[in-house]
Order: structure tokens, then sequence, then C-alpha cells
């Protein structure tokens, strides 16, 4: 039987995530296969900036992350196939996942669309992180 986390300790587990990510951290968005945990990127796509505050508490089990700036000029052409969080230094690494669309509904961070285009705009509306249980 896979292990199963009480809600509480899942919500302090994300909020540690907050408490290391800090003030405006980065959120980078790449095209490419994701390398092991923050190891070497592919192509930069975009880089947002979080909000000042990145998240209140957890709730549930699920960190949903304030407003996020949207990018006006993104950095490639590409697909977006996997992000990276960053604290606002650009080079301490808080966490890595997969990136999907809405309507595919698999990724870690989902997008309108995973196609972004040399200096078009980039936005997330929404951010979450959810420590499930299977």
């Amino acid at each position: 039987m896979a292990l199963g986390i009480k809600a509480s300790i899942r919500s302090s587990m994300l909020d540690a995530i907050t408490a290391a990510a800090g003030a405006s951290a980065l959120l980078r968005i790449y095209d490419g296969t994701r390398p092991s945990t923050g190891g070497t990127a592919t192509t930069l796509l975009a880089q947002l900036t979080c909000n000042s505050t990145f998240a209140p508490a957890a709730s549930s089990g699920v960190l949903t992350l304030n407003s996020i700036a949207s990018s006006l000029s993104a950095a490639a052409t590409g697909t977006a196939t996997w992000f990276r969080i960053v604290k606002s230094d650009g080079t301490t690494h808080v966490l890595d996942g997969a990136v999907s669309t809405i309507a595919a509904g698999t990724g870690d961070m989902q997008l309108d669309s995973t196609s972004i285009v040399l200096g078009g705009t980039v936005a997330v509306s929404t951010a979450t992180i959810t420590a499930g249980n299977p």
C-alpha cells in the first residue's frame, strides 16, 4: 500500500516551499526534457517574477501561489514542457515541475497554451502546487 500523509503535514511541507522561495521568486519556463531535479536547464523560454509574497499558507495539501506578473517578452520560441522556481537571487533552486495545457490537465503547472513565441507575452493565471496522497 502507498504512503498516506495527513493533510496538515502535507500543508506544512508546502509552506516550507513558500519559505524557501522567499520574496519575488522567479518562475522559469523551459522546453525540452526536464533534467534531474536541480540539473542543467534546457532552453529558457520565459522568466516571470512571482509575487513579493509567494503564497498564503497551504490548505488541505494545496499551495496556491499569489499572482505572478506576466512576462511581456518571451526569451525564445518553443514548447513549454517544464518549469523551475528559483529564489530572487536567480541561482538558489527551489523546485522543478512539469508543464501542460489546461486542457491536458497533467502538468504541475498548466498554461492556456504551451506554445511560446520569442517576444510574445507569457501569462500564468493561476498556479497551485499539490502534495497529494495516492
